[in-house]
């Protein structure tokens, strides 16, 4: 997925410096992702770490890390069941057609029509499985992982879901073919949360810490709505022209909130290593930033230059280059 503040790039960079400050040998380490996304970070230490904890307030990003990260073992079948989703007869009274799609009238078009049906027949047929315990956790988020991800693949968007485009683009018109998702397999077993970071900060203790938190004003449950709405798949009355659900407002993407949940965080953090990711173009400064970790421990920071992130690729940007600060906190706990 093209997302908005991927680590995909950064990752082996973001790697070498945890070793680099924690050791090599990472093999007795927890380690946490508290900002998941779409889980880049969890899957590159996964298999380098004891166990992984991954947390996210979206449901989409939920969804994907319980494929991501706490898969660790074979899905017997999941082949099979992949097969069939793909093979069902298509249905045209689901959630997404009626609502996004511009064949029902709803005057919206994230998905052609086709694909609409498609998206609603898969994600109906899993749910039913699931509630009558055909499936188990394990097989029922990696087959919706599968449905996020590969109707991603055909969304009529550029790459975020504020807005769709008023005519199919070349991708988005090509059928819906649901792929597996992947992921690593490992011995450790590992837990994934869908919950406000502050509060689970509470409840958990570990060894290193990745904040990556959004860094701006970009409220990314509208930004990726629609990915929410196929994975929790409850029904609402979607408002305007964009056909928004009531949404998560994170305060880290509140100027006026910003700075007292970020120290409230750091403060309450039960980590030796905390390894907070922040854009130069961020709400906190690097002396906000600053500040507030050297208040609990042994501070330092690395930059990265690195492509900044563009929903529209064929648009001309003044700037293409953009900085990662990596700031590193040793804390005394």
């Amino acid at each position: 997925m093209n997302y908005i503040g991927s680590k995909l790039k950064l990752s082996s960079w973001i790697e070498d410096e945890v070793k680099r400050v924690v050791g090599n040998d990472l093999s007795k380490k927890i380690f946490c992702d508290m900002f998941a996304g779409t889980g880049i970070i969890g899957r590159t230490f996964k298999a380098d770490v004891k166990k992984v904890i991954a947390n996210d307030l979206e449901h989409y990003s939920f969804v994907l890390n319980k494929n991501y990260i706490e898969n660790h073992k074979t899905l017997i079948d999941k082949e099979k069941y992949i097969k069939k989703l793909n093979s069902l007869p298509l249905i045209d009274d689901g959630f997404i057609y009626q609502n996004y799609c511009m064949g029902s009238g709803s005057n919206r078009q994230y998905f052609s029509d086709h694909n609409g049906k498609k998206i609603d027949t898969i994600r109906t047929k899993i749910k039913e499985w699931y509630d009558t315990k055909e499936i188990e956790d394990n097989l029922y988020y990696f087959l919706l992982a599968s449905l996020v991800e590969s109707a991603d693949k055909v969304a009529n968007t550029a790459s975020v879901y504020g807005a769709f485009l008023k005519h199919i683009k070349k991708p988005a018109s090509k059928e819906l073919l649901l792929e597996p998702a992947y992921f690593i397999k490992n011995r450790n077993s590992h837990k994934v949360y869908n919950r406000d970071s502050n509060d689970l900060i509470k409840e958990i203790k570990g060894d290193i810490l990745y904040l990556d938190p959004p860094y701006n004003h970009r409220q990314y449950s509208a930004n990726y709505h629609i990915l929410n709405t196929i994975t929790q798949y409850d029904e609402f009355v979607p408002q305007g022209i964009t056909g928004l659900p009531e949404y998560n407002r994170s305060l880290y993407c509140q100027k006026r909130e910003v700075h007292n949940s970020f120290e409230e965080l750091i403060k309450s953090a039960k980590f030796e290593y905390i390894f907070l990711s922040y854009n130069n173009e961020g709400l906190m400064s690097e002396v906000e930033v600053k500040d507030i970790m050297s208040k609990y421990g042994k501070y330092s920071l690395e930059i990265k230059e690195y492509q900044r992130f563009k929903a529209d690729k064929n648009r001309n940007h003044k700037a293409d280059k953009t900085f990662e600060y990596l700031h590193i906190l040793q804390k005394n706990i």
